[in-house]
C-alpha cells in the first residue's frame, strides 16, 4: 500500500495519491481504517418511538456489512445492540417488531432488551456460565436532537466530529424537524466515494456545474471553515435576502443572508441546512467504482421547500453524478498522478485528503 501524503500548506500541496481511489486493497483496507474507527449516521430516534419496539438494520450494507438492533427498552432507554446471538451467531431480529424480549430462534437463547442474557435452554451443566460476554455487544449511542450515532469502536469521541456543527445551528427548532419517507431517495453513483465527498467540498464548480444553484448562491462570498479535525461547513450566502434563514442574534451568523448550510462530517456524511430543513446524505460505499448515496429529509417549514439554494436538489444531485462519474473514469488515466489546489476554493478538499492521508497511514 502507499504512503499516502499531502503537504499540510495548500499553496505547496498535490492532491492524494490516485490509489485511493481506484486501489482494491486500499478499498478494503479502509472498512476498518477509517469506516469502523469513526461515527456513522443511524437515523432518527422515531425509529424506535414506543416501548418494545425492535428495528434491525445493516450498518453500511455489503461493506462494514454489521448486522446491529435499535431497542427502547421497559424503562424508555434507547439501546444499540449487536444483531448477533453469543451462542451460534444467528441474526437475532429479522424484521421490524414489537417484543418484550429478544429470543434466537434457532436455540432459544433469551436476551432482555437492554442486550443483557436472560436465560438458554440446555446449559445447566454448563461451567462458568452466563458471563458478560454472553450479552449481545453494546455498541455506543450519540443522540443530537432526535439523531442517532454510532461507531463500531471506541476510539474516537463524537465530539471531534460533530461539536462544531452542533454549536453553530444550536438555536434552531431541531426537535420540530420530521422526517418525511417519501421525500428521502437513494442515488447509485459509479464514482469511488471520496470522489463524491471531495466534490461536495468545493464550490468551485458550482458556476460551470449548477446553474440553477449559482442563480442564487452568491459565488463571490461562499466561504468555507475548517472545522478541526474532522468536519468542515460551506456557508452558502443568498444573493438576496429572501429565501434565506431568519436569523436571531445569538447565531454568530446573524446579520448575513445564509441560504444554505453545508456541513461535512468525516468521513462520509453531509448534514445541509435549509429554511425548509434538513437533507442529511450519507455516502455509502459500493466498490472501488461505486457508492450510493442515501438522502434522508427532515422538514421544519414545508412552504419554502421549492425556494433558495434548498430547492431543485435532484437536479444539482444528476449535475453532481455526472462530473464525479467522468472524474472515476479519467483517474485511472496513466497520465494523471496529481493536481493542485486553489487556495481559495479547495481548502475543503485539501482538508479532507489531509484526513484520508492521516487515517490511511495509521
Amino acid at each position: 500500500m502507499p504512503d499516502f501524503h499531502v503537504d499540510p500548506n495548500i499553496a505547496k500541496a498535490k492532491t492524494i495519491n490516485t490509489d485511493i481511489y481506484t486501489s482494491a486493497e486500499v478499498f478494503e483496507l479502509s472498512k476498518e481504517k477509517i469506516f469502523a474507527a469513526t461515527w456513522q449516521f443511524i437515523g432518527s430516534e422515531d425509529i424506535v418511538n414506543n416501548i418494545g419496539n425492535v428495528q434491525p438494520f445493516i450498518l453500511l450494507p455489503g461493506y462494514l456489512d454489521e448486522p446491529l438492533l435499535l431497542t427502547k427498552d421497559k424503562n424508555g432507554t434507547v439501546n444499540l445492540l449487536s444483531n448477533v446471538c453469543t451462542h451460534r451467531g444467528n441474526l437475532v431480529v429479522d424484521k421490524a417488531c414489537k417484543l418484550n424480549n429478544l429470543r434466537c430462534r434457532y436455540h432459544g437463547r433469551m436476551f432482555g432488551l437492554d442486550g443483557k442474557f436472560v436465560s438458554m435452554p440446555e446449559f445447566k451443566e454448563v461451567d462458568n456460565f452466563p458471563t458478560d460476554d454472553d450479552n449481545l455487544h453494546t455498541l455506543p449511542l450519540f443522540k443530537w436532537s432526535k439523531w442517532l450515532f454510532t461507531s463500531l469502536n471506541s476510539k474516537y469521541s463524537h465530539e471531534l466530529f460533530l461539536h462544531d456543527m452542533m454549536k453553530r445551528v444550536s438555536w434552531m427548532p431541531l426537535g420540530d424537524f420530521k422526517f418525511q419517507p417519501e421525500l428521502s431517495k437513494i442515488f447509485n453513483v459509479k464514482a469511488h466515494w471520496a470522489l463524491y465527498c471531495e466534490n461536495y467540498l468545493e464550490g468551485f464548480h458550482i458556476p460551470f456545474v449548477h446553474a440553477g444553484l449559482n442563480a442564487v448562491i452568491d459565488y463571490g462570498e461562499y466561504a468555507t471553515e475548517l472545522f478541526f479535525p474532522y468536519s468542515s461547513l460551506q456557508l452558502g450566502l443568498g444573493k438576496h435576502r429572501e429565501d434565506c434563514f431568519e436569523l436571531p442574534p445569538t447565531s454568530p451568523d446573524y446579520g448575513k443572508n445564509v441560504a444554505a448550510y453545508y456541513f461535512w462530517v468525516f468521513p462520509n456524511m453531509m448534514f445541509n441546512f435549509y429554511p425548509w430543513g434538513l437533507s442529511v446524505n450519507v455516502v455509502e460505499p459500493v466498490s472501488v467504482g461505486e457508492s450510493k448515496v442515501c438522502f434522508y429529509s427532515f422538514v421544519w417549514d414545508a412552504s419554502k421547500m421549492d425556494k433558495g439554494a434548498g430547492c431543485g436538489l435532484d437536479k444539482v444531485e444528476m449535475e453532481d453524478e455526472e462530473i464525479v462519474e467522468n472524474v472515476q473514469r479519467g483517474i485511472r488515466s496513466r497520465f494523471y498522478k496529481n493536481g493542485r489546489y486553489s487556495v481559495t476554493r479547495e481548502q475543503g478538499t485539501h482538508h479532507f485528503h489531509s484526513i484520508l492521508a492521516e487515517f490511511m497511514n495509521k
